[in-house]
């Protein structure tokens, strides 16, 4: 095989201040350490181009996933590991880019921290205001999330480091065949 690596989605779910993107981020630079090609699509280079017209309504929130996941299917398709970081709170949404990918494809990874260690984390100040009422259907306060039943991988950002995080999925990848050991 030419890339060395199996094209993947890594579909990094949880609440807001859980850690998915600074996670995505720092698996994404191992895997390019590793010579592997990667990809990453998070809220600041979707909703600002692709999804820019789109709101935050139940509706919004399902189309701007719908989105994303045919745009990482394309990534996959062109051979690249793409990590996508977004809260994706509804497990039916989570479940539809399943589905459009070939089985295996689709690397569901929990991002396990609890509301009261997202709160405390809270970089841009959205529970605070969720919490004040400034923000309404914010997730995980006046909206649920549904945290995945089956996923392949749970990582629990509130008792690790980052590092170990990283080395979890990073270790994950290897021993289920998606990427090679390490050298």
């Amino acid at each position: 095989e030419l890339k060395r690596h199996k094209s993947c989605i890594l579909w990094y779910t949880g609440l807001s201040g859980s850690g998915k993107s600074t996670l995505a981020n720092k698996v994404e630079e191992k895997l390019f350490d590793m010579g592997l090609h990667t990809y990453i699509l998070d809220g600041d280079n979707v909703r600002m181009g692709l999804n820019k017209g789109l709101g935050f309504s139940e509706e919004d929130r399902k189309e701007n996933i719908r989105r994303i996941g045919e745009v990482a299917k394309l990534f996959v398709d062109a051979g690249i590991i793409v990590s996508t970081a977004f809260i994706s709170p509804f497990r039916s949404d989570r479940e539809m880019v399943r589905s459009i990918v070939t089985s295996g494809e689709f690397v569901e990874i929990f991002i396990d921290a609890s509301l009261e260690v997202c709160e405390s984390r809270d970089p841009k100040g959205l529970y605070k205001k969720a919490r004040a009422g400034e923000i309404k259907q914010f997730t995980g306060i006046d909206s649920p999330y549904e945290a995945p039943q089956n996923p392949e991988l749970s990582v629990k950002t509130g008792e690790k480091s980052l590092e170990e995080c990283a080395q979890d999925v990073i270790e994950w990848l290897i021993s289920n065949n998606y990427i090679p050991a390490e050298d």
